[in-house]
């Protein structure tokens, strides 16, 4: 898609920045919570990012387990790979979700965070996720449908343009509505789902909410065009943000989705 954000060094940044958040610290918690990762267990991260996750991982599956990083980003690769120097249990490398580079039921678990949104063939990638998962083996992905957002605005259609301008950079910004009946082709039982919510009912300069803005309003003007979005109004949207801000009526809130799957023995119909 060629409104797909370019992940490189300075995006990488930002996302680690974020990922630092309160918030996204929350949902690392309890994306642990739900996968329970246990000593000696192979766990493969799709989408490690800045490889915060995997770096928790790494720790609780401990020497005699093992965790892959999987990114398609050259400069995710090398964040992830600098911050787990340290834990020879871990390893990082450059693949595609849809084509994995293992063998057949060799990992215990899998966990994908704010990935697979990006990703336009979800048949191929969860029937790879499938392939490479033992039986019985656990799946955790989490994503965002992007119409739970409520954001407080002093022009509301403008927000919506603006909002549907993001909608752009994803393969799907609503999958976590369709996720569950995939999972059940590719040949998953559904275990549990959780909702992870990013909630800022006030403004937090360190938070996921401020990340969010900063990141959309550089994409929208780079991108608003082709959405009949010119950069007058962007630049009025994140204005109208920081009155708000000054004001003290900021009010930021969207859920993510957390579902936990287990691969059954035979794909089924």
């Amino acid at each position: 898609m060629s409104g797909m954000i370019e992940f490189d060094d300075a995006a990488a940044k930002s996302v680690e920045a974020m990922y630092l958040t309160p918030d996204v610290v929350g949902q690392r918690a309890r994306v642990l919570d739900m996968l329970s990762p246990k000593p000696g267990e192979r766990i493969i991260d799709i989408g490690v990012g800045p490889g915060l996750l995997a770096q928790d991982l790494a720790r609780l599956v401990g020497d005699t387990g093992r965790v892959v990083g999987l990114d398609a980003a050259a400069a995710m690769i090398k964040m992830a790979r600098t911050r787990l120097a340290a834990l020879p249990q871990a390893e990082c490398v450059e693949g595609d979700a849809c084509a994995l580079k293992f063998p057949d039921a060799w990992f215990d678990a899998a966990v994908s965070t704010q990935v697979y949104e990006y990703v336009a063939d979800m048949p191929a990638a969860l029937s790879e996720l499938h392939r490479v998962l033992r039986p019985g083996g656990r799946a955790l992905v989490l994503d965002t449908d992007w119409r739970s957002i409520v954001w407080h605005s002093s022009d509301e259609a403008r927000m919506g343009r603006v909002l549907a301008c993001w909608d752009g950079h994803l393969a799907d910004p609503h999958l976590p509505a369709r996720l569950a009946p995939l999972f059940r082709r590719a040949g998953f039982t559904v275990a549990r789902v959780e909702i992870v919510p990013m909630l800022s009912p006030h403004w937090q300069p360190v938070s996921y909410a401020a990340g969010i803005m900063r990141a959309i309003h550089g994409y929208a003007r780079g991108n608003g065009a082709r959405y009949g979005l010119s950069e007058v109004e962007v630049q009025a949207w994140y204005d109208d943000q920081l009155r708000l801000i000054e004001r003290g009526e900021f009010f930021f809130s969207v859920n993510r989705y957390a579902f936990l799957a287990t691969r059954q023995d035979a794909v089924g119909p």
